[in-house]
This record gives structure tokens, sequence and C-alpha cells, in this order.
């Protein structure tokens, strides 16, 4: 349902990703890896809307990417709480922006906030909640809004191993419930080969390098060894060439 054709992306005059070709299937999770200052990021907020391209064209169900739409939320790695505003309000936001009766996006918050683990955090602030909680208010505000694209800036990044293997969980078991096509950004190649279907490898010009068929996908401790080598190698011959 994306389709990615010669894309090129950049700032001022500076060319980030060039001539990007990239297909994403819908209702999958394809995890994108590659070396720092690749483009990850800036292809992320490219398919979001937030940066025009330079050249080629990003497509979604066909239609050339003009804008930001609801149908496409970003999920940052600093969760970008209100930290005035408590839980239940942080989840409401995005719905109230979008004009939202008061009681139908309570209703919704309190649904998100509980299919996250949260319920009877409802009336805390931000700054009562623990990273990994936090991480997980962001992700109940982001699927509140019933997003067709979820796009993951290295969500989980900032959190301690056993944090983000819980959120990984979480994460998997909310895309289980309510499937929809997820690009996922991450350095980490355990998790991407645990979170995603298919991990595209880009080097350091912003090009595919390689697409790997995860063998397990989100199956712990599988044995994913022969493929987790692949894709380091392909990191590593990246690295040596830069």
């Amino acid at each position: 349902m994306i389709d990615l054709r010669g894309v090129r992306l950049g700032y001022g005059r500076a060319s980030v990703l060039s001539e990007l070709d990239l297909a994403v299937r819908e209702g999958e999770i394809l995890v994108v890896v590659g070396p720092s200052g690749c483009g990850k990021s800036t292809l992320l907020r490219a398919l979001a809307g937030l940066l025009p391209t330079s050249g080629g064209q990003i497509l979604v169900d066909g239609r050339p990417v003009r804008g930001t739409s609801a149908e496409r939320a970003l999920v940052f790695q600093d969760d970008g709480l209100l930290p005035w505003r408590t839980v239940q309000r942080n989840v409401e936001l995005p719905l109230a922006i979008r004009g939202v009766v008061k009681a139908e996006r309570r209703a919704r918050a309190v649904e998100w906030i509980e299919k996250v683990g949260l319920a009877g955090y409802e009336r805390r602030l931000p700054r009562e909640l623990s990273g990994g909680m936090r991480q997980r208010v962001q992700l109940a505000r982001t699927l509140a809004g019933t997003p067709r694209i979820v796009l993951a800036d290295e969500p989980f990044g900032a959190l301690d191993a056993q944090t983000r293997a819980s959120m990984q969980r979480l994460l998997v078991k909310v895309w289980e419930a309510h499937p929809t096509t997820v690009v996922f950004v991450t350095h980490d190649v355990d998790e991407a080969l645990y979170v995603g279907d298919r991990i595209a490898v880009l080097d350091r010009s912003g090009r595919v390098a390689r697409i790997v068929e995860s063998p397990f996908p989100r199956v712990a401790d599988a044995d994913t060894g022969s493929v987790k080598a692949e894709i380091l190698s392909a990191l590593g011959v990246m690295a040596e060439a830069a």
C-alpha cells in the first residue's frame, strides 16, 4: 500500500536519501535498519508528509503523499507527552484536535489506556510515570486515532533492556489485535528480527541494499542466527566502505 519510486530527500541542497525504491505491503511490519545518517528518520518524516520529496514519488494506495494525514501517525523515541495533561487527556488530545465529541474521545481514550496496560493511571501526570509507561501512553495516543499506517522512529531506543522487550511484546500484541501497516526504524537487529515481517537494510546513500525476510517474526527466542549474520554482514560492508 506504500510505494516509493526513485525518492530523493534532503534538507536544502544536502541530499540524505537518493533514488530510493521501496514497497511496503499492506498490513505488514517493515523494519528499516542502516548506519547512522543514512536517512531512516528522514524517510519516516517524508512518509508522514512532514517533508516533501526533492525527486521521485511516495504513493499510498496509488495516491501521492502531499501532506500530513490522520491515516499516518508517527511514534517517536521521545514520548512527547504534554506534562500538564493527565494520561487520559494526553490520549484524548489528537481526538480533540480532530473535533471528536467529548464522550466519544473519553471512551476511546479509556479503552486504549486499558489495552496498553495502564488502567488505573488515567489521572496520573507524565512525571509520575516511568519511561516505559510514558511510551505506553504514546502508543495509546497514537492508536486511539485509528491510523492505517504507523511510522515508528526508534520508539523503544531509550528504554532499558527489560522494558524494551516488554514494549516490543506489547506492540506485537496490539498489532495482532488491530492489524495496521507499520514502518519501524531501529538500530537493534534483534529487535528488527522479532518485530518485523521484513527488514530493509539501507546503505549510506539511502538506497535499499538488501531486503531480508524475517524467518520467525514475533516468535520469542527463535533461531534467527543465519539471518542476523546476513544483516550484520550487510551493515558491516557498508561501514567498511564508508
